[in-house]
């Protein structure tokens, strides 16, 4: 059932946040406003900067947080596990070059942010308990005049908390924490749900007085445990940041376990996964920033611009290279297969025969698609008897497969295989898996990574300490983005309810199959990101007269 919960879920995904239509709308939107606007991520960039500092703060200004606090929440609200799997993940799937695209993508995306974060706050709203309010739903009803976009938006930000800001990131917490220090995911997520209780009932004024504090030490902590890795790994680093860049119009060729990566692919996942960290576009950020205490809604934009510069071309950049140096994307390692990830052939292929190889990975890249098995598998003391077979996990070849069952019991017994999936029996008691070596992606990744450094094996720890506090913080965020969407729909009587789900669907996340929550949220972040995109193109002279007005009162002030 839940394979084929996910297959429906990828299904939807490639028609929206997967395509190629989405990517290019994305890409294109910023690459107008780039040029629009002149390049103000280049022209403005210093000017951000004393804004935030508070340079130009002034008290009497209406609104809940500063400068710095509405950009430390927005950022809280990036600066998760985007950072960590996710660029991990665009690697295992794009190689390298998938890493150019998220760049790309966040140079573009800063400007999409400036462009969102000024229209929303121009006409955010004050409501009826005293609070500030905002979003893009604010501009789509008072600007556009279109209350359906408006409610399209509102409702895809409510489910968009739960898929970007609430499932995945307690799925990569409870895991990594269940990997290095063998805590059971549903305790991780027991704890976490309690104090995440704690904290967004107190709003946003709460909200920020954490995040301020917490997003300068948590970045703090992950990028000088990144830097010890490079420093371990020195002589790789050029040969890794040259990788980036040389296979951008070719693709990554197979080598080591890795099977391959199109040009399409890498350009794809690296935009995918780059606005999955940065959020540029997707109208996420700008319900933070509308609470900002300004009269000047083209400030708080110019704060805007700085996020996907710190989240993705400085932090993500760095957890990208340490991957690439420790040389761990291109090695197979022991681990449990994730049954979304596990794919059985009909067929003995061989990692060894080039022409084998090169078989499955035609087949993993899409161009020539192998017959999968259907069929029984028949094992015994854990050993496939099968020889008639190629078993894939995570786009690789399966090597030292073993099936076990409880407490690493080794299984006999048959199971049935269909269309090249394993219908693994679903008793608590005695689960049935499968263990072995393969590729690996997302957080597990990052964490071998991180042992390749000074620290040797306790360099593992950085990872979920790291996600601890990226993905909880992120969380936090998107609690408020979840409530303001409520807000806007049915007014403040209704977001206890809303935190109240949110708790809970936090809870339930913490030991839910980690694919399909990452699969969930691209299409949450597509359904999101669409009315947004279509809203600001709409209102592009509105954006760049604004523009205009606030330097020229800003000249009259100096």
């Amino acid at each position: 059932m839940m394979q084929e919960l996910n297959n429906l879920l990828s299904l939807i995904d490639a028609h929206f946040g997967g395509s190629q239509w989405f990517v290019f709308l994305l890409l294109g939107t910023g690459l107008f406003f780039t040029v629009y606007l002149r390049f103000p991520q280049l022209r403005f960039f210093g000017h951000a900067i004393k804004v935030v500092r508070g340079k130009y703060d002034n008290k009497q200004d209406i609104g809940d947080t500063s400068h710095f606090q509405a950009l430390a929440t927005a950022l809280s609200g990036t600066v998760g596990t985007g950072n960590i799997a996710g660029v991990a993940l665009a690697i295992h799937l794009g190689g390298p070059s998938a890493l150019f695209w998220m760049l790309m993508t966040a140079f573009l995306g800063m400007t999409t942010k400036m462009v969102e974060v000024t229209l929303s706050h121009k006409y955010r709203e004050q409501t009826e308990d005293g609070t500030i309010s905002g979003g893009p739903m604010y501009y789509m009803k008072h600007r556009l005049h279109m209350r359906w976009l408006a409610g399209l938006f509102a409702v895809a930000t409510i489910f968009s908390s739960f898929g970007t800001g609430s499932l995945p990131q307690v799925n990569s917490i409870s895991n990594a924490m269940f990997s290095a220090f063998g805590i059971q995911q549903y305790i991780t997520g027991a704890v976490l749900s309690v104090l995440l209780g704690l904290i967004v009932i107190g709003g946003i004024k709460r909200i920020a007085q954490v995040t301020e504090k917490l997003v300068p030490f948590m970045a703090v902590v992950y990028l000088l445990g990144a830097f010890s890795i490079l420093a371990y790994n020195y002589q790789h680093i050029l040969p890794s940041f040259i990788s980036v860049f040389s296979n951008i119009f070719s693709g990554t060729a197979a080598t080591g376990g890795f099977l391959g990566a199109t040009v399409v692919w890498a350009f794809n996942r690296g935009v995918n996964r780059g606005l999955f960290s940065n959020e540029a576009g997707q109208g996420s950020a700008p319900i933070a920033h509308a609470a900002a205490k300004t009269e000047e809604p083209v400030s708080e934009g110019m704060v805007a611009l700085l996020e996907p510069f710190i989240d993705t071309i400085v932090i993500c950049s760095i957890t990208g290279l340490v991957l690439l140096s420790s040389g761990t994307w291109l090695k197979k390692f022991e681990n449990k297969f994730q049954q979304a990830d596990t794919v059985v052939l009909s067929g003995a292929y061989h990692e060894s025969d080039p022409d084998g190889k090169s078989a499955v990975s035609e087949h993993v890249l899409g161009n020539k698609p192998l017959p999968f098995y259907t069929g029984s598998l028949e094992v015994r003391n854990g050993q496939i008897l099968n020889t008639d077979i190629t078993l894939l996990h995570a786009r690789s070849f399966a090597d030292s497969v073993r099936v076990k069952e409880g407490k690493e019991v080794l299984f006999s017994g048959t199971l049935s295989v269909r269309d090249g999936r394993i219908e693994l029996p679903m008793n608590k008691e005695r689960a049935v898996y499968l263990t072995g070596k393969s590729l690996l992606h997302s957080a597990p990744l990052s964490t071998e990574a991180f042992k390749k450094g000074f620290l040797g094996d306790w360099g593992q720890f950085i990872i979920p300490f790291s996600l601890l506090l990226f993905a909880f913080s992120t969380t936090i965020a998107w609690s408020y983005y979840g409530d303001r969407a409520v807000t806007y729909l049915w007014g403040t009587k209704y977001v206890r309810i809303y935190h109240v789900i949110y708790i809970v669907g936090f809870f339930l996340a913490s030991f839910t199959d980690t694919t399909i929550v990452w699969t969930l949220s691209g299409i949450t972040v597509a359904l999101m990101t669409l009315p947004n995109l279509i809203g600001i193109l709409l209102l592009h002279k509105e954006v760049k007269s604004s523009v205009n007005e606030y330097w020229r009162r800003m000249k009259e002030k100096l």
